[in-house]
């Protein structure tokens, strides 16, 4: 699978492309450790430029690397070439971008990386990143240990794990969920969003057409603001039952938008379900494999 640096959910420039050069190979796998914030977020230590240490969000769903506009404000590191208007899931806006930059994260260094600045990140964090910058190779996710291990190939010993196809689409990967709402199931396809900080979100037609809103209790409404601060409306509820990969969950925390249909095009899951999960990426063949985490493990038994 290769990746375009330029396409991801939350931006979609209509620039030329510009590709990540892989980094070398290395006979052993790369450790990477991360902390799991209290939004769900997977944040990262990085040094900019060999110049600026911030943290960075691994977004799942992002293909470019992204600073807010509150970081760029103390890093004199980046040199801005220009701006160009870019849009996001509420609207459009003007971005800044930086044409040529060095990023070193764990043992791994890349060099003339551009850097887009946007408005939000997952919070505690100064930008995000996407896994093009693995391009070639194989993601492990361990929540048990908090480390992502960058594999050369895909690693041995996956008995334990469930394997379930990758759809790309834009670059974006999506698996099939099923939802069973009043006592019926619903086969959709989901994106895996690690900045996204909740369960699961549906698109609009998906909420229309199975009228999960007249199902389930609906126990919150909350504001989601995309990368360049346009608001969107979301309601909250339970739903009974969700399975991934064959796995089920039971009393899962859904949203879905409030308002027109065809403003939320796809359904999501986000970092409070993935966090339940070890999992690895497999883009070179289209696979991810996954097995619930220790944690999951011990509160379900």
């Amino acid at each position: 699978m290769k990746w375009n640096l330029f396409l991801c959910l939350t931006v979609i420039l209509a620039i030329q492309s510009c590709k990540v050069e892989p980094f070398a190979k290395k006979e052993k796998p790369v450790t990477i450790p991360f902390e799991l914030t209290s939004h769900n977020n997977i944040s990262i230590k990085a040094l900019l430029n060999q110049a600026d240490t911030l943290d960075l969000m691994f977004h799942t769903a992002a293909s470019d690397l992204s600073l807010t506009t509150t970081a760029t404000e103390h890093i004199e590191s980046i040199s801005w070439s220009g701006e160009h208007e870019v849009t996001a899931w509420g609207g459009n806006a003007a971005a800044r971008f930086s044409a040529s930059n060095s990023l070193q994260i764990g043992q791994i260094t890349w060099d003339s990386l551009p850097i887009w600045e946007s408005e939000n990140s997952g919070p505690g964090t100064g930008g995000k990143f996407g896994p093009n910058l693995f391009e070639g190779k194989a993601i492990e996710l361990n929540f048990d240990k908090k480390v992502m291990v960058i594999h050369d190939s895909l690693p041995s010993g996956l008995g334990k794990y469930m394997k379930a196809p990758l759809v790309y689409e834009d670059d974006m990967m999506f698996i099939e969920g099923v939802s069973t709402i009043n006592g019926k199931d619903y086969t959709n396809r989901f994106l895996i969003h690690s900045g996204y900080g909740g369960s699961v979100l549906y698109d609009d037609a998906f909420a229309a057409e199975s009228s999960i809103s007249e199902h389930i209790e609906i126990t919150d409404e909350q504001e989601l603001r995309d990368s360049y601060g346009n608001v969107l409306k979301t309601l909250k509820g339970t739903l009974p039952r969700f399975s991934l990969a064959g796995l089920e969950f039971e009393n899962v925390t859904v949203g879905f938008f409030e308002g027109s249909i065809g403003r939320q095009q796809m359904s999501v899951i986000g970092g409070d379900l993935l966090k339940r999960f070890n999992f690895i990426i497999d883009s070179e063949n289209e696979f991810i494999y996954l097995k619930r985490s220790q944690k999951e493990v011990s509160s379900a038994s």
